[in-house]
């Protein structure tokens, strides 16, 4: 199991903020510097690890158990697992290199970019599950003698959830098709405006699950509760609402 161990404290969700240094050592590279909130970490055999070597950056692949490398692991808020990496003076063999050396950022961003079309598809995966637990909770829970799904004010959350839906799968559908796009400006342009319309729809579809099954909505017991704090996560994750919208202005400015 790989992990990619990218982002850095104070970079945001900027690809190029890489401080991690790769210097030749020994027929190899020594690697030195921390990575931050790397996903499934604990979990990893080896790791790619993005560094700069004097001509830009390069991906190195590490092994968990390198001497020199420590985890700080932790649960991510929908469960999963997480770690801050510190590589100090790790050494890898020449053939550690992946790519072309100084030529991995277009690599990572268009493997990023694939990675938020995913992201997007399962964001719409999860609001169509939040849509059909609301609706047949909407139609069995009563109140005053009558299922709660006949107050007009709920028909009409109810109705917005599913528009909201439906307009973020055709935005996940566009990033799908735009993500094996070779044109880079293009492909990122549109993967950053599904994102960012995509994680907007999210938030009313789980707010609203949330509010329209009550006080149940936020417990462990109920799948409610676990698939919003995915979709947060989701929208944390390789870029929130308000990065892509400003990925998506730039792009248009640049045009």
């Amino acid at each position: 199991m790989l992990a990619f161990a990218h982002c850095e404290a104070g970079g945001r969700y900027a690809l190029d903020h890489v401080t991690t240094q790769a210097t030749p050592a020994g027929g190899g590279w020594k690697l030195d510097g921390a990575k931050a909130v790397v996903l499934a970490a604990p979990s990893a055999h080896k790791f790619i690890v993005s560094a700069q070597d004097g001509t830009g950056l390069s991906l190195f692949l590490v092994d968990a158990k390198a001497p020199g490398l420590s985890l700080r692991s932790y649960p991510t808020q929908d469960g999963a697992r997480a770690a801050d990496l510190r590589l100090d003076a790790v050494q890898v063999g020449a053939e550690a290199l992946i790519g072309p050396a100084g030529g991995a950022l277009p690599l990572i961003e268009r493997a990023v970019d694939c990675a938020n079309a995913a992201l997007c598809a399962e964001a719409v995966g999860i609001m169509a599950a939040l849509n059909e637990v609301t609706l047949d909770y909407l139609k069995t829970r009563k109140q005053f003698g009558t299922p709660i799904g006949k107050f007009q004010a709920l028909q009409h959350r109810m109705a917005d959830m599913v528009i909201a839906t439906e307009q973020a799968r055709s935005m996940a559908t566009l990033a799908a098709v735009r993500a094996d796009s070779d044109d880079a400006a293009e492909r990122s342009r549109c993967i950053a405006a599904a994102k960012a319309y995509v994680l907007q729809s999210a938030r009313l579809v789980g707010q609203q699950a949330v509010q329209l099954h009550g006080g149940m909505g936020v417990t462990d017991e109920l799948n409610v509760g676990h698939y919003f704090k995915r979709l947060t996560m989701i929208g944390l994750t390789f870029g929130d609402v308000d990065y892509h919208l400003g990925r998506f202005s730039d792009s248009l400015l640049a045009a």
